[in-house]
């Protein structure tokens, strides 16, 4: 790998890449029963289809989908952008920009959620990555970004704190915190 890391839209130059990294998250216990992530809900939905080339298309469509205003949402849920954060044409993580809260996401899920591939962690991506997308949460009017974090998970702390996340409180063991987006 030569190039430099960048958040991109899904696309299908990482498809297989993709896939070894959605098989990783679900060694891990992503996509089990109780896993209501947004990851979680799409291993469990496009896992049986992703792998070939026309499901992976069908699972790409559903996330432009995810981020079109003309479409409403499910009940209960908002539009949400996601990127990917990709190296050539190796898959390292995706992040959703979420356009609004609901009750639910104020107080445990916020504005934006990322996760890094297993096998990418702990080389700086969950920082670059929430970096980068903190200007595509701007152009969507988003003044502070909630971004939450389990109490425990050191690492989601630190991404969060190096992009000037501020700790407003603890609710239901999720750390809540407020960063900068850099819309005025």
């Amino acid at each position: 790998m030569g190039g430099v890391p960048a958040l991109t839209t899904p696309n299908l130059a990482v498809h297989e890449s993709f896939v070894r990294a959605m098989d990783d998250f679900a060694g891990e216990g992503r996509g089990a029963p109780g896993d209501h992530s947004a990851l979680g809900t799409d291993i469990v939905t496009y896992a049986p289809v992703w792998r070939a080339v026309a499901g992976f298309q069908t699972f790409l469509q559903s996330l432009r989908q995810a981020a079109d205003r003309s479409v409403a949402p499910p009940a209960g849920w908002v539009h949400s952008s996601t990127f990917w954060w990709v190296q050539d044409s190796e898959f390292l993580g995706s992040i959703r920009v979420r356009h609004a809260l609901t009750p639910s996401l104020l107080q445990i899920g916020g504005h934006i959620g990322y996760d890094v591939a297993p096998a990418a962690r702990r080389q700086g991506h969950g920082t670059a990555m929430l970096r980068a997308v903190l200007p595509a949460a701007a152009e969507l009017g988003i003044d502070q970004a909630l971004v939450t974090c389990d109490h425990d998970n050191v690492g989601s702390r630190r991404i969060i704190e190096a992009n000037g996340g501020v700790l407003e409180d603890e609710r239901d063991g999720k750390l809540r915190y407020w960063v900068p987006t850099g819309h005025s």
